[in-house]
Protein backbone atom coordinates (compact mmCIF):
# COMPACT_ATOMS: atom_id res chain seq x y z
CA UNK A 1 0.00 0.00 0.00
CA UNK A 2 3.02 2.30 0.09
CA UNK A 3 2.98 2.61 -3.72
CA UNK A 4 -0.17 4.67 -3.79
CA UNK A 5 1.42 7.32 -6.06
CA UNK A 6 4.95 8.04 -7.33
CA UNK A 7 5.58 11.24 -5.38
CA UNK A 8 4.63 9.96 -1.94
CA UNK A 9 8.23 9.58 -0.69
CA UNK A 10 8.74 13.29 -1.37
CA UNK A 11 5.87 14.15 0.99
CA UNK A 12 7.12 11.69 3.60
CA UNK A 13 10.51 13.44 3.50
CA UNK A 14 8.78 16.77 4.20
CA UNK A 15 6.24 15.68 6.81
CA UNK A 16 7.47 12.31 8.13
CA UNK A 17 4.62 10.26 9.62
CA UNK A 18 2.22 13.23 9.71
CA UNK A 19 1.02 13.00 6.10
CA UNK A 20 -1.89 10.85 4.94
CA UNK A 21 -3.65 10.12 1.67
CA UNK A 22 -7.39 10.54 2.17
CA UNK A 23 -10.67 10.15 0.34
CA UNK A 24 -11.11 8.78 -3.15
CA UNK A 25 -7.50 7.73 -3.74
CA UNK A 26 -7.62 5.37 -0.74
CA UNK A 27 -11.02 4.03 -1.77
CA UNK A 28 -9.84 3.40 -5.34
CA UNK A 29 -6.76 1.60 -4.02
CA UNK A 30 -8.98 -1.11 -2.54
CA UNK A 31 -11.19 -1.13 -5.62
CA UNK A 32 -8.05 -1.63 -7.74
CA UNK A 33 -9.12 1.28 -9.91
CA UNK A 34 -6.81 3.72 -11.66
CA UNK A 35 -6.10 6.61 -9.31
CA UNK A 36 -6.23 10.18 -10.54
CA UNK A 37 -5.97 13.10 -8.14
CA UNK A 38 -4.56 12.36 -4.68
CA UNK A 39 -5.74 14.45 -1.72
CA UNK A 40 -3.37 14.69 1.24
CA UNK A 41 -3.88 15.53 4.90
CA UNK A 42 -1.08 16.89 7.12
CA UNK A 43 -1.64 16.63 10.87
CA UNK A 44 0.06 18.32 13.83
CA UNK A 45 1.58 21.20 11.85
CA UNK A 46 0.39 24.80 11.49
CA UNK A 47 -0.53 25.90 7.99
CA UNK A 48 2.29 28.47 7.78
CA UNK A 49 4.80 25.71 8.38
CA UNK A 50 3.22 23.51 5.71
CA UNK A 51 3.30 26.37 3.20
CA UNK A 52 6.92 27.22 3.98
CA UNK A 53 8.06 23.64 3.37
CA UNK A 54 6.12 23.31 0.14
CA UNK A 55 7.27 26.64 -1.33
CA UNK A 56 10.86 25.41 -1.50
CA UNK A 57 9.86 22.74 -4.02
CA UNK A 58 6.99 23.95 -6.15
CA UNK A 59 4.15 26.39 -6.76
CA UNK A 60 1.81 26.93 -3.82
CA UNK A 61 -1.71 28.33 -4.06
CA UNK A 62 -3.42 28.95 -0.72
CA UNK A 63 -7.11 28.33 -1.36
CA UNK A 64 -8.02 29.52 2.11
CA UNK A 65 -6.02 29.75 5.32
CA UNK A 66 -9.18 29.78 7.41
CA UNK A 67 -10.24 26.35 6.20
CA UNK A 68 -6.73 25.02 5.71
CA UNK A 69 -6.54 24.01 2.06
CA UNK A 70 -3.49 24.38 -0.20
CA UNK A 71 -2.99 23.50 -3.86
CA UNK A 72 0.56 22.45 -4.66
CA UNK A 73 2.16 21.73 -8.04
CA UNK A 74 5.02 19.29 -8.02
CA UNK A 75 6.42 16.90 -10.60
CA UNK A 76 3.89 17.94 -13.21
CA UNK A 77 0.93 17.14 -10.94
CA UNK A 78 -1.31 19.19 -8.69
CA UNK A 79 -2.10 18.03 -5.16
CA UNK A 80 -4.70 19.33 -2.74
CA UNK A 81 -3.20 19.38 0.75
CA UNK A 82 -5.34 20.11 3.78
CA UNK A 83 -5.14 20.31 7.53
CA UNK A 84 -7.68 18.46 9.68
CA UNK A 85 -10.97 20.30 9.53
CA UNK A 86 -14.25 20.45 11.36
CA UNK A 87 -17.62 21.97 10.41
CA UNK A 88 -18.77 24.78 12.69
CA UNK A 89 -22.45 25.75 12.70
CA UNK A 90 -23.00 29.35 11.68
CA UNK A 91 -26.52 30.67 10.91
CA UNK A 92 -24.96 33.58 8.99
CA UNK A 93 -22.96 31.32 6.63
CA UNK A 94 -23.65 31.66 2.91
CA UNK A 95 -25.88 29.27 0.96
CA UNK A 96 -22.99 27.44 -0.67
CA UNK A 97 -22.36 25.63 2.59
CA UNK A 98 -25.84 25.99 4.02
CA UNK A 99 -25.44 26.76 7.72
CA UNK A 100 -21.86 25.89 8.55
CA UNK A 101 -18.31 27.09 8.13
CA UNK A 102 -15.21 24.94 7.74
CA UNK A 103 -12.55 25.50 10.39
CA UNK A 104 -8.99 24.09 10.20
CA UNK A 105 -7.30 22.75 13.33
CA UNK A 106 -3.93 20.97 12.93
CA UNK A 107 -4.37 19.29 16.33
CA UNK A 108 -7.82 17.90 15.61
CA UNK A 109 -7.94 14.10 15.95
CA UNK A 110 -7.77 12.45 12.54
CA UNK A 111 -11.00 10.59 13.19
CA UNK A 112 -12.89 13.89 13.55
CA UNK A 113 -11.67 15.06 10.15
CA UNK A 114 -12.76 11.76 8.60
CA UNK A 115 -16.15 12.03 10.33
CA UNK A 116 -17.05 15.19 8.41
CA UNK A 117 -16.60 13.48 5.03
CA UNK A 118 -19.58 12.37 2.99
CA UNK A 119 -19.59 8.58 2.70
CA UNK A 120 -17.91 5.91 4.79
CA UNK A 121 -16.00 4.52 1.79
CA UNK A 122 -14.46 7.99 1.39
CA UNK A 123 -13.72 8.36 5.12
CA UNK A 124 -10.46 6.44 5.25
CA UNK A 125 -6.85 7.64 5.50
CA UNK A 126 -3.58 5.92 4.62
CA UNK A 127 -0.39 6.91 6.44
CA UNK A 128 2.17 7.37 3.68
CA UNK A 129 5.22 6.54 5.80
CA UNK A 130 3.95 3.53 7.68
CA UNK A 131 1.43 2.22 5.15
CA UNK A 132 -1.19 1.89 7.89
CA UNK A 133 -4.89 2.30 7.14
CA UNK A 134 -7.08 4.43 9.40
CA UNK A 135 -10.67 3.24 8.93
CA UNK A 136 -12.77 4.20 11.97
CA UNK A 137 -16.20 3.78 10.34
CA UNK A 138 -15.86 0.59 8.28
CA UNK A 139 -15.02 1.89 4.83
CA UNK A 140 -13.37 -1.31 3.62
CA UNK A 141 -16.44 -3.29 4.61
CA UNK A 142 -18.70 -0.91 2.68
CA UNK A 143 -16.45 -1.20 -0.37
CA UNK A 144 -16.91 -4.96 -0.20
CA UNK A 145 -20.69 -4.45 -0.05
CA UNK A 146 -20.50 -1.79 -2.80
CA UNK A 147 -22.52 0.50 -0.54
CA UNK A 148 -22.64 4.29 -0.15
CA UNK A 149 -23.42 4.89 3.52
CA UNK A 150 -23.43 8.31 5.20
CA UNK A 151 -20.47 8.80 7.51
CA UNK A 152 -22.39 11.10 9.88
CA UNK A 153 -26.08 11.64 9.23
CA UNK A 154 -26.09 14.76 11.39
CA UNK A 155 -23.60 16.60 9.20
CA UNK A 156 -24.31 14.95 5.84
CA UNK A 157 -27.26 17.18 5.01
CA UNK A 158 -25.58 20.39 6.20
CA UNK A 159 -24.22 20.58 2.66
CA UNK A 160 -27.01 19.44 0.29
CA UNK A 161 -24.51 19.09 -2.56
CA UNK A 162 -23.59 15.74 -0.98
CA UNK A 163 -26.91 14.41 -2.26
CA UNK A 164 -25.80 15.12 -5.83
CA UNK A 165 -22.36 13.71 -5.08
CA UNK A 166 -24.01 10.52 -3.86
CA UNK A 167 -25.77 10.11 -7.20
CA UNK A 168 -22.46 10.65 -9.02
CA UNK A 169 -20.62 8.11 -6.89
CA UNK A 170 -23.43 5.59 -7.45
CA UNK A 171 -22.90 5.93 -11.19
CA UNK A 172 -19.10 6.25 -11.15
CA UNK A 173 -18.44 3.41 -8.70
CA UNK A 174 -21.43 1.19 -9.38
CA UNK A 175 -22.40 1.37 -5.68
CA UNK A 176 -25.86 1.59 -4.14
CA UNK A 177 -26.96 4.48 -1.97
CA UNK A 178 -28.34 3.47 1.42
CA UNK A 179 -32.09 4.01 1.81
CA UNK A 180 -31.66 6.67 4.50
CA UNK A 181 -30.20 9.04 1.90
CA UNK A 182 -33.33 8.80 -0.24
CA UNK A 183 -35.67 9.24 2.71
CA UNK A 184 -33.95 12.36 4.03
CA UNK A 185 -33.21 13.82 0.59
CA UNK A 186 -36.96 13.94 -0.11
CA UNK A 187 -37.25 16.47 2.73
CA UNK A 188 -34.13 18.50 1.92
CA UNK A 189 -34.21 21.88 0.17
CA UNK A 190 -31.66 21.90 -2.64
CA UNK A 191 -32.54 25.28 -4.08
CA UNK A 192 -30.12 27.11 -1.77
CA UNK A 193 -27.15 25.55 -3.58
CA UNK A 194 -25.22 27.88 -5.86
CA UNK A 195 -25.75 27.40 -9.58
CA UNK A 196 -22.02 26.97 -10.16
CA UNK A 197 -21.71 24.07 -7.71
CA UNK A 198 -24.75 22.33 -9.19
CA UNK A 199 -23.55 22.63 -12.78
CA UNK A 200 -20.03 21.51 -11.87
CA UNK A 201 -21.43 18.42 -10.15
CA UNK A 202 -23.58 17.66 -13.20
CA UNK A 203 -20.50 17.97 -15.43
CA UNK A 204 -18.62 15.47 -13.25
CA UNK A 205 -21.49 12.99 -13.42
CA UNK A 206 -21.74 13.19 -17.21
CA UNK A 207 -17.99 13.03 -17.80
CA UNK A 208 -16.89 10.39 -15.28
CA UNK A 209 -19.69 7.84 -15.06
CA UNK A 210 -19.53 4.92 -17.52
CA UNK A 211 -23.35 5.07 -17.58
CA UNK A 212 -24.52 8.58 -16.58
CA UNK A 213 -28.12 7.31 -16.62
CA UNK A 214 -27.50 5.58 -13.27
CA UNK A 215 -26.70 8.91 -11.65
CA UNK A 216 -29.49 10.74 -13.47
CA UNK A 217 -32.03 8.15 -12.31
CA UNK A 218 -30.67 8.63 -8.79
CA UNK A 219 -31.19 12.39 -9.26
CA UNK A 220 -34.83 11.59 -10.06
CA UNK A 221 -35.33 9.45 -6.94
CA UNK A 222 -33.51 11.94 -4.71
CA UNK A 223 -35.66 14.90 -5.83
CA UNK A 224 -32.77 16.65 -7.60
CA UNK A 225 -34.55 16.67 -10.98
CA UNK A 226 -37.76 18.01 -9.46
CA UNK A 227 -36.10 20.80 -7.49
CA UNK A 228 -33.24 21.90 -9.73
CA UNK A 229 -34.25 20.92 -13.26
CA UNK A 230 -38.04 21.34 -13.57
CA UNK A 231 -37.85 21.42 -17.38
CA UNK A 232 -36.42 17.89 -17.30
CA UNK A 233 -38.76 16.79 -14.52
CA UNK A 234 -41.71 17.41 -16.82
CA UNK A 235 -40.28 14.85 -19.26
CA UNK A 236 -40.63 12.09 -16.65
CA UNK A 237 -44.40 12.43 -17.17
CA UNK A 238 -44.33 13.08 -20.92
CA UNK A 239 -45.30 10.07 -23.04
CA UNK A 240 -43.87 9.08 -26.41
CA UNK A 241 -45.50 6.96 -29.11
CA UNK A 242 -44.45 3.41 -28.33
CA UNK A 243 -44.37 2.42 -32.01
CA UNK A 244 -41.41 4.75 -32.54
CA UNK A 245 -40.12 4.70 -28.96
CA UNK A 246 -40.36 1.21 -27.45
CA UNK A 247 -37.94 2.17 -24.65
CA UNK A 248 -39.48 2.26 -21.18
CA UNK A 249 -38.48 3.88 -17.91
CA UNK A 250 -37.93 1.94 -14.68
CA UNK A 251 -41.66 2.12 -14.00
CA UNK A 252 -42.63 0.63 -17.38
CA UNK A 253 -43.78 3.86 -19.08
CA UNK A 254 -42.81 5.02 -22.59
CA UNK A 255 -41.58 8.43 -21.41
CA UNK A 256 -39.22 11.00 -22.87
CA UNK A 257 -37.21 10.51 -19.69
CA UNK A 258 -36.54 6.88 -20.63
CA UNK A 259 -35.36 8.01 -24.05
CA UNK A 260 -33.07 10.69 -22.60
CA UNK A 261 -31.39 8.25 -20.21
CA UNK A 262 -30.55 5.84 -23.02
CA UNK A 263 -29.46 8.66 -25.34
CA UNK A 264 -27.04 10.03 -22.72
CA UNK A 265 -25.50 6.61 -22.16
CA UNK A 266 -25.09 6.16 -25.93
CA UNK A 267 -23.52 9.61 -26.22
CA UNK A 268 -21.08 8.77 -23.42
CA UNK A 269 -20.04 5.55 -25.18
CA UNK A 270 -19.43 7.48 -28.42
CA UNK A 271 -17.70 10.43 -26.76
CA UNK A 272 -14.88 8.35 -25.30
CA UNK A 273 -14.02 6.51 -28.52
CA UNK A 274 -10.52 7.55 -29.59
CA UNK A 275 -11.34 7.81 -33.29
CA UNK A 276 -13.61 10.78 -32.61
CA UNK A 277 -10.84 12.71 -30.85
CA UNK A 278 -13.12 14.73 -28.58
CA UNK A 279 -11.48 16.84 -25.92
CA UNK A 280 -13.23 17.30 -22.59
CA UNK A 281 -15.20 20.43 -23.53
CA UNK A 282 -16.67 18.87 -26.68
CA UNK A 283 -17.51 15.66 -24.82
CA UNK A 284 -19.42 17.77 -22.33
CA UNK A 285 -21.27 19.61 -25.13
CA UNK A 286 -22.33 16.28 -26.66
CA UNK A 287 -23.48 14.88 -23.30
CA UNK A 288 -25.44 17.99 -22.35
CA UNK A 289 -26.93 18.03 -25.84
CA UNK A 290 -28.02 14.42 -25.38
CA UNK A 291 -29.58 15.22 -22.01
CA UNK A 292 -31.45 18.29 -23.24
CA UNK A 293 -32.15 17.56 -26.92
CA UNK A 294 -35.84 16.69 -26.38
CA UNK A 295 -36.47 19.32 -23.71
CA UNK A 296 -39.21 20.93 -25.81
CA UNK A 297 -41.37 17.80 -25.77
CA UNK A 298 -42.63 18.69 -22.32
CA UNK A 299 -44.56 21.60 -23.82
CA UNK A 300 -45.33 20.38 -27.35
CA UNK A 301 -46.48 16.76 -26.92
CA UNK A 302 -50.06 16.20 -28.08
CA UNK A 303 -52.40 13.41 -29.18
CA UNK A 304 -53.10 13.64 -32.89
CA UNK A 305 -54.97 11.48 -35.41
CA UNK A 306 -52.45 10.52 -38.09
CA UNK A 307 -52.15 7.62 -40.53
CA UNK A 308 -55.41 6.12 -39.38
CA UNK A 309 -54.74 6.11 -35.65
CA UNK A 310 -54.25 8.31 -32.61
CA UNK A 311 -50.56 8.98 -32.18
CA UNK A 312 -48.38 11.12 -29.92
CA UNK A 313 -46.66 14.02 -31.66
CA UNK A 314 -44.25 16.74 -30.53
CA UNK A 315 -44.23 19.23 -33.39
CA UNK A 316 -41.62 22.01 -33.18
CA UNK A 317 -40.13 20.56 -30.00
CA UNK A 318 -36.65 21.46 -31.26
CA UNK A 319 -37.49 25.16 -31.44
CA UNK A 320 -39.23 25.11 -28.08
CA UNK A 321 -36.34 23.11 -26.66
CA UNK A 322 -33.90 25.88 -27.52
CA UNK A 323 -35.97 28.36 -25.50
CA UNK A 324 -36.22 26.04 -22.51
CA UNK A 325 -32.56 25.06 -22.78
CA UNK A 326 -31.52 28.70 -22.76
CA UNK A 327 -33.53 29.30 -19.59
CA UNK A 328 -32.11 26.22 -17.88
CA UNK A 329 -28.51 27.06 -18.76
CA UNK A 330 -28.93 30.71 -17.79
CA UNK A 331 -30.28 29.63 -14.41
CA UNK A 332 -27.48 27.07 -13.93
CA UNK A 333 -24.89 29.55 -15.21
CA UNK A 334 -23.72 27.24 -17.97
CA UNK A 335 -21.76 29.44 -20.34
CA UNK A 336 -18.20 28.71 -21.51
CA UNK A 337 -16.03 25.77 -20.49
CA UNK A 338 -12.24 26.01 -20.79
CA UNK A 339 -12.74 28.73 -23.40
CA UNK A 340 -15.15 26.60 -25.43
CA UNK A 341 -18.62 28.11 -26.23
CA UNK A 342 -20.44 25.35 -24.35
CA UNK A 343 -23.81 27.05 -23.94
CA UNK A 344 -24.08 28.17 -27.57
CA UNK A 345 -23.02 24.78 -28.90
CA UNK A 346 -25.52 22.89 -26.72
CA UNK A 347 -28.33 25.19 -27.89
CA UNK A 348 -27.33 24.48 -31.49
CA UNK A 349 -27.40 20.74 -30.84
CA UNK A 350 -30.89 21.05 -29.36
CA UNK A 351 -32.18 23.09 -32.27
CA UNK A 352 -30.52 21.03 -35.00
CA UNK A 353 -30.69 17.50 -33.59
CA UNK A 354 -33.14 16.35 -36.30
CA UNK A 355 -31.21 17.96 -39.14
CA UNK A 356 -28.83 15.07 -39.84
CA UNK A 357 -31.60 12.52 -40.35
CA UNK A 358 -33.78 15.03 -42.21
CA UNK A 359 -31.02 15.89 -44.67
CA UNK A 360 -30.16 12.23 -45.13
CA UNK A 361 -33.75 11.45 -46.12
CA UNK A 362 -33.63 14.20 -48.79
CA UNK A 363 -30.03 13.46 -49.77
CA UNK A 364 -30.80 12.96 -53.46
CA UNK A 365 -32.03 16.54 -53.83
CA UNK A 366 -30.04 18.28 -51.10
CA UNK A 367 -27.95 21.16 -52.43
CA UNK A 368 -24.41 22.08 -51.48
CA UNK A 369 -25.71 25.50 -50.49
CA UNK A 370 -28.06 24.01 -47.87
CA UNK A 371 -25.29 21.92 -46.40
CA UNK A 372 -22.88 24.85 -46.48
CA UNK A 373 -25.25 26.88 -44.33
CA UNK A 374 -25.28 24.08 -41.77
CA UNK A 375 -21.49 24.03 -41.82
CA UNK A 376 -21.42 27.80 -41.27
CA UNK A 377 -23.49 27.29 -38.11
CA UNK A 378 -21.44 24.50 -36.56
CA UNK A 379 -18.14 24.23 -38.42
CA UNK A 380 -16.07 21.21 -37.43
CA UNK A 381 -18.50 20.51 -34.60
CA UNK A 382 -20.79 18.94 -37.17
CA UNK A 383 -19.19 15.78 -35.81
CA UNK A 384 -21.11 16.40 -32.56
CA UNK A 385 -24.34 16.63 -34.55
CA UNK A 386 -23.59 13.30 -36.25
CA UNK A 387 -22.76 11.71 -32.89
CA UNK A 388 -25.95 13.05 -31.30
CA UNK A 389 -27.95 11.71 -34.24
CA UNK A 390 -26.40 8.30 -33.63
CA UNK A 391 -27.05 8.37 -29.88
CA UNK A 392 -30.63 9.55 -30.45
CA UNK A 393 -31.55 7.03 -33.14
CA UNK A 394 -30.07 4.09 -31.26
CA UNK A 395 -31.97 4.89 -28.03
CA UNK A 396 -34.83 2.53 -28.71
CA UNK A 397 -34.80 0.26 -25.70
CA UNK A 398 -32.00 -2.03 -26.76
CA UNK A 399 -29.64 -0.90 -24.04
CA UNK A 400 -26.57 -1.60 -26.19
CA UNK A 401 -24.46 1.50 -26.98
CA UNK A 402 -23.65 2.02 -30.68
CA UNK A 403 -20.14 1.17 -31.82
CA UNK A 404 -20.18 3.29 -34.98
CA UNK A 405 -21.96 6.27 -36.46
CA UNK A 406 -25.50 5.94 -37.75
CA UNK A 407 -25.98 5.68 -41.50
CA UNK A 408 -27.22 9.26 -41.60
CA UNK A 409 -24.31 10.46 -39.44
CA UNK A 410 -21.76 8.76 -41.68
CA UNK A 411 -23.46 10.22 -44.74
CA UNK A 412 -23.36 13.75 -43.31
CA UNK A 413 -19.62 13.71 -42.63
CA UNK A 414 -18.84 12.06 -45.97
CA UNK A 415 -20.98 14.62 -47.82
CA UNK A 416 -19.17 17.44 -46.04
CA UNK A 417 -15.85 16.01 -47.27
CA UNK A 418 -17.16 15.40 -50.77
CA UNK A 419 -18.47 18.94 -51.10
CA UNK A 420 -15.14 20.28 -49.79
CA UNK A 421 -16.72 22.22 -46.95
CA UNK A 422 -14.10 23.45 -44.50
CA UNK A 423 -12.96 26.63 -42.78
CA UNK A 424 -11.18 27.92 -45.86
CA UNK A 425 -13.75 26.98 -48.49
CA UNK A 426 -16.58 28.85 -46.75
CA UNK A 427 -14.65 32.12 -46.54
CA UNK A 428 -15.86 34.65 -49.15
CA UNK A 429 -13.58 34.49 -52.21
CA UNK A 430 -14.76 37.80 -53.71
CA UNK A 431 -14.22 40.81 -51.45
CA UNK A 432 -15.31 44.41 -51.47
CA UNK A 433 -11.81 45.51 -52.41
CA UNK A 434 -12.09 43.48 -55.64
CA UNK A 435 -15.19 45.40 -56.66
CA UNK A 436 -13.58 48.71 -55.71
CA UNK A 437 -10.67 47.84 -58.01
CA UNK A 438 -13.22 47.58 -60.83
CA UNK A 439 -14.46 51.11 -60.00
CA UNK A 440 -17.69 50.02 -58.34
CA UNK A 441 -18.91 52.41 -55.68
CA UNK A 442 -19.29 51.28 -52.06
CA UNK A 443 -22.80 51.17 -50.64
CA UNK A 444 -25.93 49.00 -50.39
CA UNK A 445 -25.70 47.83 -54.00
CA UNK A 446 -22.17 46.54 -53.49
CA UNK A 447 -23.37 44.65 -50.42
CA UNK A 448 -26.14 43.00 -52.46
CA UNK A 449 -23.65 41.99 -55.17
CA UNK A 450 -21.24 40.48 -52.66
CA UNK A 451 -24.09 38.56 -51.00
CA UNK A 452 -25.25 37.19 -54.36
CA UNK A 453 -21.72 36.14 -55.29
CA UNK A 454 -21.30 34.40 -51.94
CA UNK A 455 -24.54 32.47 -52.52
CA UNK A 456 -23.10 31.23 -55.83
CA UNK A 457 -19.89 30.25 -54.01
CA UNK A 458 -21.91 28.19 -51.53
CA UNK A 459 -23.61 26.46 -54.44
CA UNK A 460 -20.17 25.39 -55.67
CA UNK A 461 -20.10 27.54 -58.83
CA UNK A 462 -16.47 28.36 -58.03
CA UNK A 463 -14.01 27.02 -55.45
CA UNK A 464 -10.84 29.11 -55.72
CA UNK A 465 -10.01 32.78 -55.99
CA UNK A 466 -9.01 32.77 -59.66
CA UNK A 467 -12.27 31.14 -60.79
CA UNK A 468 -14.18 33.35 -58.34
CA UNK A 469 -12.93 36.56 -59.97
CA UNK A 470 -13.65 35.22 -63.45
CA UNK A 471 -17.19 34.31 -62.38
CA UNK A 472 -17.66 37.73 -60.74
CA UNK A 473 -16.61 39.60 -63.90
CA UNK A 474 -19.01 37.59 -66.05
CA UNK A 475 -21.77 38.02 -63.47
CA UNK A 476 -21.34 41.83 -63.47
CA UNK A 477 -21.07 42.06 -67.25
CA UNK A 478 -24.27 40.07 -67.76
CA UNK A 479 -26.05 42.69 -65.64
CA UNK A 480 -24.47 45.66 -67.36
CA UNK A 481 -22.54 46.68 -64.27
CA UNK A 482 -19.16 46.20 -65.99
CA UNK A 483 -18.48 46.89 -69.66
Amino acid sequence: MRDLFPEQNFFVTLFDDRVYAVGGAVRDLFLERERGDVDLLVVREEIDGVIAKLKRHGKVDVVGKAFGVIRFKYGGREFEIALPRVDVTDPEAKADHKNFLVHADPWLPLEEDLRRRDFVCNSMALNLKEGLLVDPFGGREDIGKRLLRMTDERSFFDDPLRILRGARFAAYLGFKLEKRVYLKAAKTDLTALSAERVSEELYKLLLTAPRPSVGLEAYFHLGVIRQLFPEIDRLTLTLQDQEFHPERDARGNHTVWAHLLETVDNARALAVREEHGLEKSRKLALLLGALLHDLGKGETTRWEFKRGRMTITSNNHDTQGVKLGKGLMDRCRIFAYDGYPLRDRVLQLIGLHHRTFSYWRSRDTLTRKTLAKLYLEMGEDLLLLALLDTADQSARGGGVPPESLSESGQWLLERIRRDNLNRESVKPLVMGRDLLAWDLLPGPNMGKILKALYEHQMEGRFTDRESALLFARDYLRERGILP
